[in-house]
């Protein structure tokens, strides 16, 4: 059981808050999907011939790819890998691509899930964001998805946005409700080194809402969610019973994937590759025959902490088996940890599994860092 992610790193417009690599000339699209394939020729044998059961197209804006290259793409994956005829297959889309050709040729090739970059209801926020959409785009294109047989679709929303109010958000959540997304991801804004959003923090044009503001904005989502009925799988993801990301949830519990793309990752259980950040350079090596990246072997200590990091986000919680099995020489530590943040209320542990309580997701990252070595 494994996945394949396939980064596709261009976009129209640059967000200005995204620090993905990406690169807004179209001039190489072409010749980065002939890379891609060789990539994915070339990597047929990095894992030992793996049954193939999540397939993730993501970015950049990966809808930017003409139907011809889109074909050309999944030509390559159907004829190098062997692919389960239930395999998850999402296609990460902007609003403003979904159009009825559009969609039944992806349905066509086998996208079965779109991942839509809504990020937002307000079309002023969305002007702020340097977005390429409205919210009228947005709405039509999820309800002309569903229309086209598309079941399986997921809406990002972004919180923590100067500008947005408690009953905005509520707004912005329940718009997303209504429209019968099976699945939610929802991220708190972030202002990342190099980008447009850290510029504008920098010059006084734009200020960071508080932690207090982020907290309130989560624990809103979190409680709207609940209320109809989505289950909190992960921290930032929550969805309609049994349509969690299967993709996204096999990173999250350790399983084997390939990245194909600049700036992708692959990781066999002992080792993660990373592809160069490089268009130019990604797409020059790929036509020589040699895959651009950098290796790193794994320690016991690299595979615990990843455990803690990935696992304690989501409703499936760390084992204390798993952590004696990857960590026994801090096993004292972790339980008297454990058994701390039990009495302060932000873990519950049922059968030594431990799982982040609504308080304790306020302060995830700060929980996870205490438990890693």
């Amino acid at each position: 059981m494994a996945g394949i992610y396939i980064h596709i790193p261009f976009c129209h417009k640059a967000c200005t808050y995204c620090n993905f690599h990406f690169s807004t000339n179209l001039t190489l699209v072409a010749k980065m999907v002939t890379a891609l394939c060789q990539e994915l020729e070339l990597k047929k044998t990095y894992l030992d011939n793996p049954s193939i059961d999540t397939i993730y197209l993501g970015g950049g804006t990966p809808s930017i790819l003409h139907t011809s290259q889109l074909a050309q793409l999944f030509q390559a994956i159907y004829s190098t890998f062997a692919v389960s005829h239930k395999a998850e297959i999402t296609l990460e889309a902007n609003p403003e691509d979904l159009s009825k050709e559009n969609i039944l040729f992806w349905k066509n090739v086998g996208v079965n899930r779109l991942s839509i970059g809504i990020q937002s209801f307000q079309d002023d926020t969305l002007k702020w964001m340097n977005r390429n959409h409205s919210k009228n785009d947005s709405v039509r294109g999820v309800q002309m998805a569903q229309n086209l047989g598309i079941e399986n679709l997921s809406i990002d929303l972004i919180y923590g946005t100067p500008d947005l109010t408690e009953e905005l958000w509520r707004r912005e959540i329940q718009t997303a409700i209504e429209l019968q997304a099976t699945h939610i991801s929802s991220y708190c804004l972030t202002i990342e080194d190099k980008t447009a959003l850290a510029n504008q923090v920098k010059k006084g044009l734009s200020s960071p809402v508080s932690d207090e503001q982020s907290e309130l904005q989560l624990l809103i989502l979190m409680e709207e969610m609940e209320l109809a009925g989505y289950e909190h799988y992960e921290i930032s993801n929550f969805c309609k019973p049994s349509f969690e990301s299967k993709h996204n949830s096999s990173y999250w519990k350790g399983l084997p994937y390939i990245g194909i793309g600049p700036g992708a990752h692959s990781y066999n259980l002992s080792s993660r590759q990373f592809n160069v950040s490089n268009n130019v350079q990604y797409i020059n090596d790929l036509s020589t025959g040699k895959i651009p990246f950098t290796e790193e072997l794994l320690t016991q200590q690299d595979l615990y902490n990843e455990y803690i990091l990935t696992r304690l986000r989501t409703k499936w919680g760390i084992d204390l088996n798993e952590i004696a099995r990857l960590n026994p020489t801090h096993l004292p530590k972790i339980q008297r940890l454990l058994s701390n943040f039990i009495e302060n209320g932000f873990l519950d542990e049922i059968n030594g599994l431990f799982r982040l309580t609504t308080k304790g997701k306020l302060l995830a990252d700060e929980i996870t860092l205490q438990l890693m070595v």
